[in-house]
Parts: structure tokens; sequence; C-alpha cells
């Protein structure tokens, strides 16, 4: 006996599926499975109640049960939840969980654009949205999310350059969730979150990053410091001027710097001195060396003519 199946075309790669919940099998199921359901039948009626311990089963309200007899999907979809009815020998059913499920993404090796390889782990919040599809339509929905994941991450990354990896994490997760889910919708599978955890560098490279972030902050010190200087100078020259303007004003300072000294208790004494008062000393002191000079000039010349 040959079973039909319905595919629907499918478009993994763009973000946009025409792929709809799987459905039963319309044609005859045959002669023999038409025999085989009236002697499971027959069965149940003879060893009842007996038969109730495998004919009834219990999911949780987290989870659905999807129900195959004879190898065909029966009509109604997934079942649960609550209590359901089985027919024993022919009937088999498997539990899928709704619950959100999250899994770490192993630590990735990924070569940037700028040609810096990185290691790069994240973590992953999936959920069942289709049970029929999740069962029908992929072996192991839990284990191939996980190697999707893997390699979205990687090829995700790949396109972009280190300073965008570390600096625009949230981008990169929308268009990482983005990608997945578009992904799995054939699955029956929903990826809610998806997360960067880590961004681990060579050890050379954060040392050349420390290096240069370090270079970048001493020169931002010293052209700080550069500016408070001259800023420092204008104020010292406009304070000269207004003490300029009035001798007065210089002596004052030279009181209020006594007052700041006598206030620390110490031996030093200062005693301010006017530098007109050293004046005249200089003026003579200056014109005894030019005669100095002068008279041992002519004395070599009067030994020079002898």
């Amino acid at each position: 006996m040959v079973q039909n199946a319905k595919v629907e075309n499918m478009n993994y790669g763009g973000g946009s599926s025409s792929f709809s919940e799987q459905e039963p099998s319309t044609d005859s199921p045959g002669l023999c499975a038409f025999i085989l359901t009236i002697i499971s039948y027959l069965l149940i009626v003879a060893t009842f109640p007996f038969s109730l311990c495998m004919c009834i089963k219990v999911v949780q309200e987290y989870e659905r049960a999807v129900i195959f007899r004879l190898g065909r999907l029966l009509k109604g979809g997934a079942k649960g939840p609550g209590i359901f009815f089985i027919v024993p020998c022919i009937d088999s059913y498997r539990k899928v969980d709704l619950r959100t499920v999250s899994f770490d993404v192993p630590p990735q090796e990924i070569l940037t654009r700028d040609s810096v390889t990185v290691a790069v782990d994240g973590v992953i919040y999936f959920s069942v949205k289709n049970t029929v599809n999740a069962v029908t339509q992929i072996q192991n929905f839990s284990h191939s999310t996980r190697l999707l994941a893997a390699t979205t991450l990687r090829n995700v990354l790949g396109t972009r350059n280190l300073a965008e990896i570390l600096s625009e994490r949230e981008s990169i997760s929308a268009t990482m969730q983005s990608s997945l889910d578009d992904a799995t919708d054939p699955w029956g599978v929903k990826v809610e979150r998806v997360e960067i955890k880590d961004v681990r560098l060579p050890v050379q490279l954060q040392r050349a990053m420390a290096a240069e972030a370090e270079a970048a902050r001493e020169a931002r010190a010293k052209v700080i410091a550069a500016e408070g200087e001259q800023r420092a100078s204008r104020a010292l020259k406009e304070a000269a001027e207004v003490i300029n303007e009035s001798p007065a004003a210089l002596q004052l300072r030279y009181m209020q710097t006594l007052n700041a000294i006598s206030a620390e208790k110490n031996s030093t004494i200062i005693f301010p001195l006017p530098i007109d008062l050293l004046s005249h000393y200089m003026k003579n002191a200056n014109s005894n060396g030019k005669n100095g000079k002068n008279g041992k000039s002519k004395k070599d010349l009067l030994s020079d003519d002898e």
C-alpha cells in the first residue's frame, strides 16, 4: 500500500515560508488497516476494564501529544492537555514539551571582516508553537535548532568588523533571531530570544588594544594640561596688568604671601625687598666692570707698542 504525502513548497533561504501545518492523509487506509482496527477494539472490549490502563493517557498542561494510527497522523491535531484515548497495538503517540527551552551555543572561532580571529558564544531561547510540524517535519527539532544556531552565529559575525561585534551586540542579536526564526518556522519552532554572551579576544590583541587606549588617555591628559596652562597664563597676565596699574596692589600681594607662609609654622623667614632699591647698585657694578675691561685693553695696547 502506497501512501501519498502532501508536501508544499518551502522557502528556507529568504525568510518567508509557505509551509502549512501537516494534514492527515485523506486516502483510504485499506482493508488490512480496517481489520486490525476492528480486532483492536474487540480486544479492548474483551479485556475491559483492564484495558483502560493501556488506553487512557494523560499529558500535562505544558505538553501536547501527537497520535499516529498505523503510521498515519490522526485528524484533530495534537491532543491535550489532560486525558486522551488511544487504541493499543495500532496507535502510537509522541509527547512534545511547549515550554521555552534555553541552550548555550558553544564558543565559535570566527574570522571577522577585518581579519581578526575571535571566540564568541551565545544563548538561544526557543519554544514549540506547532506541535504537529515539530514531530512530522523534522526528526529532532531541538538538535537541529542547536546546529543551526551555531552556523548562524558564524555566518552573521563573519560579516561584521571587530568594533561592530563589540559595540553592536543588540543589532547582531536581532539579526540572528530573525534569521533563526525564519529558518525554524517550517519546523514549528519559534526562536524567542538570542543573546551574545562573551567575545574573547587573543591575548596579543588585548595587549595592543590596552596600549592603544593608554596612549589615547595620555594624549588627552596632555591636551587638557596644556589647555589649563594656557588659561592660567592668561589669568596671570590679566592679574599682572591689574597689579601694574596700582603699586599698592603689589604690596598687598606681598602681605598676603607672608600671611600664607606664616600660617604653616615653619622657620623660614621671607623679607620682600623691592627691586628698585637694588637697581642703583646693579648699575654701579655694571659700570665698574666696563671700566675694568677698558683699562685692561689699554694696557695690552701699550705692551704691544713697546
